[in-house]
């Protein structure tokens, strides 16, 4: 397993986070403010935005949401899936806490902390609504900034190619019963249609449109061509993240102006289940035997989220309004630093973490 840890070690050094990914909870706050002040000032705007909608779909957001997933579905090669095989052990661990773990533990945070610990600071209408966002914020693995977060590591890099590609082939089939059966357990009503066709807008049709753009790119211009265009989006992604985020504010402005303390109370669960899974995923790694550059991305693989996919779903679902938009985009304001956090933490771990190698091999 070292000789895996060597070879990522190697490949490392080219990979980091561009300008927009380093300062993207920058960039967040800004465009929180921004919102705030506009939806303010100018709530008009925002208004007629929110009309144009088909099917409860709100296409401006729709088309938002495809400019940020499509590049970041781009990257994934799901002919990586046969390398499975290959470190099956850092699979099973990230798959246990990706698909039975994370969504029950912060369907347990959300109902213990904002259904009882904080409900006395939050607006009672919108206590149900806030446990749904967490819920769909914890249901869907991340996909794009993954990538980043291993190289950060040293991350084993086809280890974090074919998790990735398996897990956006699971979210296709499970995200929409593990949302509806966790939505339901904390008595919401889960309107099936509109999650169903969230699913096929946000999830199947990028990845059909992404993966028929991946094939025709390699077999007319090779890898060249592919990362010249994979380049030439990633602006486009993160500002339709950076817009969506501006449109969501303009209208929770009211709210969060007159509740400031809401974010804060809705950071807290998700701080907690991040650092949860993130250790619980690294010690089982451990204790299984996985090289260190195979535990440091499952880690991270385990404990971030897709929250453009969780923004769109929580729109869909409740609307630009609701408590659980609100919660979704609280997830992609901490998503950088905290996720910094635990590279950081599985980075000066490391000496530790292989002397427990060496004594599982002895």
């Amino acid at each position: 397993m070292s000789g895996h840890c060597e070879v990522a070690a190697r490949r490392k050094a080219t990979a980091r986070m561009g300008f927009f990914e380093r300062w993207l909870t920058l960039w967040v706050a800004l465009c929180i403010v921004a919102g705030i002040v506009l939806g303010h000032l100018a709530p008009a705007p925002f208004q007629k935005i929110g009309t144009l909608e088909l099917a409860q779909v709100n296409l401006p957001v729709a088309l938002l949401i495809w400019l940020m997933i499509i590049p970041m579905l781009l990257k994934i090669d799901f002919r990586a899936l046969h390398q499975v095989k290959d470190h099956w052990r850092g699979i099973a661990v990230t798959l246990f806490i990706n698909w039975g773990v994370k969504p029950f533990s912060m369907a347990l945070l959300g109902w213990l902390f904002i259904g009882h610990l904080f409900r006395p600071w939050l607006p009672p209408e919108q206590l149900d609504s806030y446990i749904a966002g967490l819920i769909i914020l914890a249901a869907a693995p991340c996909t794009a900034m993954v990538f980043v977060w291993s190289h950060l590591t040293d991350g084993e890099p086809h280890f974090t190619l074919s998790q990735v590609a398996l897990n956006d082939l699971i979210m296709v089939v499970a995200f929409a019963p593990l949302v509806g059966l966790l939505l339901g357990l904390s008595s919401i009503t889960v309107p099936w249609e509109t999650l169903l066709l969230s699913v096929a807008l946000f999830i199947v049709v990028p990845v059909i449109v992404a993966q028929s753009w991946r094939l025709r790119l390699l077999a007319t211009g090779g890898e060249v061509a592919l990362q010249a265009i994979l380049k030439r989006l990633q602006p486009f992604s993160l500002l339709a993240l950076l817009a969506t985020l501006v449109l969501l504010f303009g209208f929770q402005g009211e709210q969060i102006l007159a509740q400031p303390l809401v974010i804060l109370l809705l950071a807290v669960p998700i701080l907690i289940q991040v650092y949860f899974n993130a250790g619980l995923a690294y010690l089982l790694n451990r204790s299984v035997g996985e090289a260190h550059c195979v535990a440091a991305p499952s880690a991270l693989i385990g404990a971030s989220n897709f929250f453009e996919l969780a923004v769109a779903t929580a729109i869909g679902l409740f609307g630009f309004s609701s408590g659980a938009a609100l919660a979704t985009v609280v997830g992609v304001l901490v998503e950088v630093p905290v996720m910094l956090s635990v590279v950081h933490l599985t980075l000066r771990s490391r000496d530790w973490y292989q002397r427990g190698m060496s004594n599982h091999s002895s």
